[in-house]
């Protein structure tokens, strides 16, 4: 599928679907909103196509004043707020993405975009080759690691482990992704995000071979 293609195939599903997208994201911005720890909105700098900075959007999920701490919030992380913790586990802070989509920013599906420390121990080659499109809102490594924040609260250092050892594997499957790129692979991602995300049974599943990841890298 070509990049003019997928951007149209983006814009008509994002504009179709916002009739039901804005009065959830209008309900999330109100909680977010009485819970008082700051504003609805929170942005951060992520590297995107051809690895150029832009700003990604999200719902605030991380109390205010503390988002500069360490980069990587797991489970139990005591900077998340209460409507955070929900907001987190089901990926509903991710919402406001649609508007990054619309921008060009971003598309529906494709590669994370990732924290520019995070990508340092990451040849430039892989680099290159991941963030030639547009990253997405979900895609391949979004799916898979369902459970990666879950897990990175059980180690010791999770901004070692997430960079040394899941965001290698992650990269991977985004490469392969960019490589095989089809019409119907994007909308098979689409459809798993709706029905992985709420489902207890692929949380587990995305643990289970994250710590299998992790035992492979140890040995």
């Amino acid at each position: 599928m070509g990049e003019r293609s997928k951007r149209i195939f983006d814009l008509v599903l994002v504009l179709a679907t916002l009739p039901l997208s804005l009065p959830i994201m209008g309900l999330v911005a109100l909680w977010v909103l009485v819970d008082g720890s700051g504003s609805i909105i929170h942005d951060q700098i992520r590297v995107g196509r051809g690895e150029r900075k832009f700003s990604i959007h999200k719902f605030r999920t991380l109390k205010s004043g503390l988002e500069d701490g360490a980069t990587v919030a797991t489970v139990g992380d005591p900077r998340i707020t209460r409507p955070g913790r929900f907001l987190r586990k089901w990926r509903l802070d991710e919402l406001p993405q649609v508007f990054d989509v619309l921008s060009g920013e971003m598309s529906l599906v494709g590669p994370r975009p990732e924290l520019e420390q995070h990508l340092q121990q990451i040849p430039a080659s892989v680099r290159q080759r991941v963030y030639r499109v547009r990253p997405g809102i979900t895609g391949p490594a979004a799916i898979a690691f369902l459970a990666e924040d879950e897990y990175l609260a059980s180690v010791p250092d999770p901004l070692d482990v997430y960079c040394r050892v899941l965001l290698p594997e992650k990269l991977r499957l985004e490469l392969d992704y960019v490589e095989r790129w089809t019409f119907s692979t994007d909308l098979k991602l689409i459809a798993q995000t709706m029905l992985r995300v709420f489902s207890a049974k692929a949380h587990s599943r995305s643990r289970r071979m994250i710590e299998q990841i992790a035992v492979a890298a140890a040995n």
